[in-house]
C-alpha cells in the first residue's frame, strides 16, 4: 500500500484547476521517482503474467496514454504496480495544444472532459525521456509508445507524421500505438474510415516490417479507436486491421457523446469525455471487435474502469488486458492493485 493514502491528497488536488493539479502531480513524480521518496505511492506489483502479441506482460493492468504525454514519469508511475505503461501521444514537432482551460472534472459522474489537443514537447524530447526510464523496464514492465500527427499537418499528409513517429519510437518501444481516435485534433477521426485507414495502415505496416528486418526485432503495432462507432464501422475497422497484418487494437479512446452527463456542470464543454460514462460504450466496441476478430486477436480494453469489477467486465467483453487513466485520477494508486488482483483471479 502507498505510504500516504490517496484519500488524504485527493481533496487538495481536486481543489486546484484540473490541468494544474495534473502537472503538479507529474512534476512531483518526475522529481521523486527512483528515490526513497517513491515509497509515498509505490506498491508491490501483482504477478499475473500473460503473453500477448509476443510480449510477456507481468500483469494485465496498464496505464493508458494521455496521462504522461512526454514520457517523463515512466519509472514513478510504474512503481504503482502497473504491468505496462503507455506514454504519449507524441507528435513529430512539439506543440502547445488547444487554448486553456481545456480540462474539466465531472465528479458526480467520475468523469473528465479534455480538449488538450496532443500538447507535447515533440519527438526528440519524448525519446530522451523514454531512454532515461530504467527501473520499470528492469523489473519486467512493458512500455508502449503512442504516436499521432501534428495539428498543423493537413489530414491528407497525416501518414508523413505517423511515419516519422514510427521510425523515431521503434528502437525504444515494446509496442507502438497509432492514435487515430482523439476527438481533439481536427479531422483526425476521419482516418478511421475504410479507405483512409487502409491507406494509412498499409503504409505504416510496410515501414514497420522494414524496421523489424533491419533491427532483427519484432515490435507489435496497435491501433487505438473511438467508442463512437456503429457496428458496421467497427466491422470495417476489424477487417482492415486484419488485412494489413496489424498486431492488435486498443478500444477505446474518449467519447464525444454527452448522453450520460446531461445537466452536469461542464457537460457542454467540447472535448473527449472519459471515465465512468464511457464504460459501456467501450465494452460495446470491445464485444463487436472480439466477435469480428476471433478469439486470438489481441485487444486492449480501456474506458471507465474504476474498480476491479469494472476491469473484469472488460475481460468478459473480450479484452485481453486492461488500461486505466481517469480511474487513477479518482481512485488513486490503490486502483492498480485492486484491478490487477481482480484479473489475476479470472
Amino acid at each position: 500500500m502507498p505510504l500516504i493514502p490517496y484519500a488524504l491528497t485527493r481533496p487538495f488536488l481536486f481543489g486546484l484547476d484540473p490541468e494544474h493539479a495534473h502537472e503538479l502531480t507529474l512534476g512531483a513524480i518526475a522529481k521523486l521517482q527512483n528515490t526513497p521518496a517513491q515509497c509515498l505511492w509505490s506498491q508491490t506489483r501483482v504477478q499475473d503474467p500473460l503473453v500477448l502479441a509476443g510480449l510477456k506482460f507481468p500483469n494485465r493492468i496498464g496505464l493508458a496514454a494521455g496521462l504522461d504525454k512526454n514520457g517523463r514519469c515512466i519509472d514513478g508511475l510504474g512503481a504503482m504496480g502497473f504491468g505496462f505503461i503507455e506514454v504519449g501521444t507524441v507528435t513529430p514537432k512539439g506543440q502547445p495544444g488547444n487554448d486553456k482551460p481545456r480540462m474539466f472534472r465531472l465528479p458526480e459522474a467520475d468523469a473528465l472532459i479534455n480538449r488538450l489537443g496532443f500538447n507535447n514537447e515533440g519527438l526528440a524530447s519524448f525519446l530522451a525521456n523514454v531512454q532515461r526510464a530504467r527501473s520499470f523496464r528492469a523489473s519486467g514492465g512493458l512500455i508502449g509508445l503512442n504516436i499521432g500527427k501534428n495539428a498543423a499537418t493537413p489530414i491528407e499528409n497525416a501518414a508523413d507524421d505517423y511515419l516519422i513517429g514510427l521510425e523515431g519510437v521503434f528502437p525504444h518501444a515494446d509496442y507502438i500505438t497509432v492514435n487515430i481516435s482523439s476527438p481533439n485534433t481536427k479531422n483526425l477521426r476521419a482516418l478511421q474510415s475504410d479507405e483512409a485507414l487502409d491507406a494509412l495502415l498499409s503504409t505504416l505496416q510496410e515501414k514497420k516490417l522494414k524496421l523489424e528486418a533491419a533491427a532483427r526485432r519484432k515490435v507489435p503495432m496497435f491501433v487505438k479507436i473511438a467508442p463512437d462507432l456503429d457496428e458496421s464501422q467497427v466491422a470495417v475497422i476489424a477487417q482492415t486491421l486484419q488485412n494489413n497484418g496489424i498486431d492488435g487494437v486498443i478500444a477505446t479512446n474518449t467519447t464525444t457523446s454527452r448522453e450520460a452527463v446531461k445537466g452536469l456542470p461542464h457537460a457542454d464543454e467540447t472535448g473527449g469525455l472519459s471515465g465512468r460514462p464511457v464504460f459501456e460504450a467501450s465494452n460495446r466496441v470491445i464485444r463487436l471487435l472480439r466477435a469480428a476478430l476471433g478469439n486470438n486477436y489481441p485487444i486492449i480494453g480501456v474506458g471507465g474502469v474504476l474498480s476491479g469489477a469494472d476491469a473484469r467486465a472488460k475481460l468478459q467483453a473480450g479484452a485481453d488486458v486492461v488500461q486505466i487513466y481517469t480511474g487513477l485520477i479518482y481512485k488513486g494508486p490503490a486502483l492498480v492493485s485492486e484491478c490487477a488482483a481482480a484479473l489475476a483471479r479470472v
